[in-house]
């Protein structure tokens, strides 16, 4: 094999590789069905890639040529009933029964006929049936997406990408492999293509499930603009932080964040600039901040960060600059309602931060007064360079944090 077609095929093993890694994500957070989807498409996929390659141990080549059929249909009809389950037709017993019992069947009758002819013969049969059951999966996944079902375009993609793949390796298998590297380049690409239509759409399943989780924890107290605890469910995480049995050592950090442009955006733009803005800010937050850190709303322009069992302070600082440095990026806000316009309506838009860190460390400080105290130092921080404010120990009074060490 041509050394640039050996190239294409391992970014190819690359993207199996992410897209296990991103299975076991899933897997861990719970949504164990969606990594289990995830993986067997990323395994299916590359042992099918592996033996049409020729990359198996086999001299013979109509031994070759049966397990290709094998190979091909089997692989076939499990990516089908996959994409039928993605595309929501198989969400009843009896719809999954009947599409089971259907595609078996047809495996069966497929591989039957093949015994019956000669093995080149058999790996024919079979690469004509699994490119028509990837043409019929094509017909319905078109059919769902023009229906209005926003992921199922992604798994058009995806079908399209597998027929694309499927040819290119089908062609280079009944030719031992003899092809143009150009022809290596499409299959492969093609089958990076199909891990990426396919990663996306359980991506969509997958922070679908984790928000409907979210809401099923928090129920009326989730706040659907920002996707996090709402005020009264943050009094609630507030409360069990502070919370100690008798003569236990009280170490809750609080960082509060405070954003002091958001009534200016609302006068400009609107209240939808406003609530983008917000949803935004609470992604990215969601996004880098650690797992041992709670979160949630903390008036109408700003956030609260729990950390308990504080043991070292230099971690909350490094926190609250890192707060800084992420939420102070510019985002662009859609400030038009209208899609045809959207284009005309973007406005880039920097939050205003200033954060407020306190270790409260003392044994009778009160929850309350922790969180006021916090959110007081984040709206004096909007006077300092460094946008953070803390409570200087030695001094006794509110500072400005350091650029770099604790002062």
């Amino acid at each position: 094999m041509d050394t640039i077609a050996v190239g294409f095929w391992g970014g190819y093993f690359g993207t199996v590789l992410l897209m296990l890694a991103g299975s076991a994500f899933a897997f861990v957070r719970g949504l164990r069905r969606i990594g289990f989807n995830a993986a067997l498409s990323a395994l299916a996929s590359a042992f099918f890639v592996v033996a049409f390659l020729g990359w198996l141990p086999l001299e013979d080549p109509a031994v070759r040529d049966r397990l290709l059929a094998h190979v091909a249909t089997l692989v076939a009809s499990l990516l089908v009933f996959m994409l039928l389950s993605m595309l929501g037709l198989l969400r009843q017993r009896g719809a999954v029964r009947r599409a089971a019992a259907v595609l078996a069947g047809l495996t069966a009758g497929v591989l039957l006929a093949g015994w019956a002819v000669p093995a080149e013969q058999a790996l024919l049969l079979s690469v004509s049936i699994s490119t028509a059951m990837g043409a019929a999966a094509l017909g319905l996944a078109v059919r769902s997406a023009l229906r209005g079902e926003r992921l199922t375009w992604a798994a058009v993609a995806a079908v399209f990408f597998m027929l694309v793949a499927l040819s290119g390796l089908s062609w280079s298998a009944v030719h031992d492999g003899r092809v143009h590297w150009g022809l290596h380049a499409v299959s492969a690409l093609s089958a990076m293509g199909y891990l990426a239509t396919i990663a996306a759409v359980l991506w969509g399943r997958f922070s679908y499930l984790i928000e409907l989780r979210q809401v099923m924890t928090y129920g009326p107290a989730y706040d659907p603009v920002t996707r996090m605890r709402s005020h009264a469910e943050t009094g609630q995480m507030v409360g069990a932080a502070f919370y100690r049995h008798e003569g236990e050592p009280l170490a809750v950090g609080v960082i509060a964040l405070t954003i002091s442009n958001l009534y200016a955006l609302e006068k400009l733009h609107g209240r939808a600039a406003v609530n983008h803005a917000l949803f935004v800010c609470a992604g990215r937050l969601r996004r880098f901040v650690p797992g041992w850190v709670d979160m949630g709303r903390l008036g109408d322009d700003g956030f609260l960060l729990l950390v308990r069992n504080v043991r070292d302070p230099e971690r909350l600082i490094q926190l609250s600059r890192t707060v800084v440095a992420r939420l102070s990026r510019p985002v662009n806000l859609d400030t038009t309602r209208d899609a045809a316009l959207a284009a005309d309506g973007e406005t880039q838009w920097v939050a205003d931060l200033g954060v407020g860190v306190l270790a409260a460390a003392h044994p009778n400080i009160r929850a309350a007064s922790a969180v006021s105290m916090a959110r007081a130092m984040s709206r004096t921080a909007w006077s300092y360079p460094t946008r953070i404010a803390w409570f200087d120990q030695a001094a006794g009074r509110i500072a400005e944090l350091p650029a770099s060490g604790v002062g």
